[in-house]
């Protein structure tokens, strides 16, 4: 009588929590790096138009409309 039984590979003990937790320590989300805006000082990602005053290495690229209060 022959099985036909595939075997698997099985651990011989639980990993723990904690040593799955240590393994795993490296995959986090890293914040995106930014820079300053150098006419309006604003926050925006490196090679990018900024948002705020629509320049991009000193030269006005994107019209902003003017808010008058």
């Amino acid at each position: 009588m022959k099985l036909d039984i595939q075997m698997f590979a099985v651990p011989f003990r639980k990993i723990s929590k904690t040593r799955k937790r240590m393994r795993r320590t490296h995959y986090k989300i890293s914040e995106n790096g930014t820079t300053k805006c150098p006419k309006c000082g604003a926050d925006i990602r490196p090679h990018r138009v900024c948002s705020k005053c629509g320049t991009y290495k000193g030269k006005e690229v994107v019209k902003q409309e003017e808010t008058t209060k």
